[in-house]
C-alpha cells in the first residue's frame, strides 16, 4: 500500500544518489510513495523513497529507490552505471531514469525500461505522469 512521503526523504535520496529527480516524478511520488503501474508491456512495482519516519514506513520502504539502484548497478550485467531504478517489472526488467547529457546530476523526464535478458535500454514514456 502506497502512502505520501515528506520532501525531506526525497531530498535525502537525491543527495545519496547525487542526482535531482524530475519535478513530475517528485510530485507523483510525494503523494503516493511506491505502488504499482500497469503498462502494455508489464506490471511494475514502483520503488519508494526510503522513509524512516516510523517503523511502519521504514518496513514498507526497505526496497527503496537508492537501495534498488545500488543493487542494479553492482549486480546486474548491462545495467547503466548512471541509471536510477524506479520500478521492477514482473518479468525481471527495470524501469529507470537516466541523466541529462548536458547536466549529469539531473535526471531526464523520459522513462526507460532496461531489458534484463539483453541489457538494452528502451523508451517507455515521455514522462512519469504519462504512465
Amino acid at each position: 500500500m502506497a502512502f505520501p512521503v515528506e520532501m525531506k526523504w526525497i531530498h535525502a535520496t537525491q543527495e545519496k544518489l547525487g542526482v535531482k529527480f524530475p519535478t513530475s516524478f517528485i510530485v507523483a511520488m510525494s503523494k503516493c510513495n511506491g505502488g504499482g503501474i500497469e503498462t502494455e508491456m508489464d506490471s511494475w512495482s514502483v520503488f519508494p523513497f526510503w522513509d524512516a519516519s516510523d517503523k511502519k514506513r521504514l518496513k514498507r520502504t526497505c526496497n527503496s529507490i537508492d537501495r534498488e539502484t545500488q543493487s542494479a548497478r553492482e549486480g546486474w550485467f548491462g545495467f547503466p552505471s548512471d541509471g536510477v531504478a524506479i520500478a521492477g517489472g514482473m518479468c525481471g526488467d527495470v524501469m529507470l531514469l537516466l541523466p541529462m547529457r548536458d547536466a549529469p546530476d539531473t535526471l531526464q523526464h523520459t522513462i526507460y525500461w532496461w531489458d534484463h535478458e539483453t541489457g538494452d535500454v528502451h523508451w517507455l514514456a515521455d514522462d512519469f505522469g504519462d504512465l
